[in-house]
């Protein structure tokens, strides 16, 4: 059968949720598809928590959407009665001049007291001693110091993605799911999108496949994007840890001297636990083949070479963990533009590891480009032109 909508909109996580909700508030005819039911465990929203700032050491350009994006998070607080972001503070702690080559990240405390400084972000910097002093669960090394945003914090991810899609549906958008999208084809002035036995016609369609992008979309796509698992461990807390780690702030870690030292963490939301994970940037992984296997050794790793001495009364022992999937950039930065040879396909992925705080606003971004011509919120340093293609 087939059918014909204004846009469709491929993949449903985080950036695909949103989008699909900003479309349909907008009164068009939109189609949202995804090859499993999200809110699911599968790609790269999932896992309780995930940070947000708006000081981005990432980058000066993300601070706008990352402001916009927490305006639209309490609006839909407010039409959903959920609860989704909550401001408990965040902190990078480093040494002030650390600038080792990190993927994204390099001289992050610096470039996030800088872009909070040019965007009049409240925040502090902290040496060791008022660190400790204020944050008993964070042990800093009396050299390091910190930067902390009392407006950070952390956004539940499946919260977020299961509002979205249920704001999509009432404005009266269509979904799609466990439902496998093999061509989007231009097609006249459109698109023509395959799945199984059917074909849908689409006046444009936006693609936020994340991980399964690259192999859906073939060049130049397939070998700008680089997925990669990563593991996530919430690791039990001694008996005489600190209470302050149920009011903890967020944190960021860059320390020593190595690409791989680096890591963050959150508040214990329930009592017993603390989750905590660092990154990895080796070889590509198929997103259709990841090992969900952690073992207890990965765990004990974790825990020797980044909370030990750095967290208070969290213990190695690992009460459960969870992968997930980055899909990176070369440069670490986002990728959203229109498709090369079509200008019908927009495409927003991936990531690269520090996306979810923006999601909201890239969906109402996306929304504009698709209707209006152009984004409110300047998205042009995340163009195809920085890897030479036109």
């Amino acid at each position: 059968m087939n059918q014909s909508v204004d846009v469709v909109v491929v993949g449903l996580g985080a950036m695909g949720s949103a989008t699909l909700y900003q479309l349909a508030k907008r009164g068009i005819r939109v189609l949202g598809i995804d090859r499993f039911v999200p809110p699911h465990a599968e790609g790269s929203t999932h896992g309780e928590t995930r940070i947000t700032r708006r000081g981005i050491g990432e980058g000066e350009t993300y601070v706008p959407l990352a402001v916009r994006s927490h305006e639209i998070w309490r609006e839909l607080e407010a039409e959903t009665g959920q609860s989704m972001l909550f401001e408990v503070g965040s902190i990078v702690i480093s040494q002030a001049d650390d600038n080792v080559e990190r993927p994204g990240r390099t001289g992050f405390i610096r470039r996030s007291i800088a872009a909070a400084q040019r965007y009049g972000i409240a925040h502090e910097i902290l040496d060791a001693g008022e660190i400790r002093r204020r944050f008993p669960n964070l042990i800093p090394a009396g050299d390091e110091i910190g930067y902390y945003e009392p407006g950070g914090g952390y956004l539940m991810p499946e919260r977020c993605v299961a509002a979205n899609l249920d704001m999509a549906r009432r404005h009266g958008a269509t979904i799609k799911l466990g439902e496998i999208v093999t061509a989007i084809t231009p097609d006249g002035s459109g698109v023509s999108i395959t799945l199984g036995g059917e074909t849908i016609r689409a006046g444009q369609a936006i693609v936020t496949a994340g991980a399964w992008a690259g192999g859906l979309l073939g060049a130049p796509f397939d070998r700008l994007l680089k997925p990669t698992r990563q593991v996530m461990h919430w690791f039990a807390l001694a008996p005489d840890a600190p209470q302050q780690w149920l009011n903890s702030p967020v944190y960021m870690w860059p320390h020593g001297e190595k690409e791989d030292g680096f890591f963050y963490g959150f508040p214990s939301l329930d009592g017993i636990s603390i989750k905590t994970a660092d990154e990895f940037y080796g070889a590509a992984s198929d997103p259709n083949a990841i090992d969900r296997n952690v073992p207890l050794s990965d765990s004990h790793r974790m825990h020797a070479a980044h909370l030990a001495g750095r967290l208070a009364g969290v213990t190695n022992n690992p009460i459960k963990t969870a992968t997930c999937i980055y899909t990176a950039t070369s440069d670490s930065a986002f990728l959203i533009d229109r498709h090369p040879t079509s200008a019908a396909i927009l495409v927003a992925s991936p990531c690269s590891g520090h996306g979810f705080k923006h999601s909201a606003a890239i969906g109402e971004s996306l929304a504009q480009w698709a209707l209006d011509g152009a984004s409110g919120i300047d998205l042009s340093a995340f163009g195809l032109a920085r890897f030479g293609q036109p």
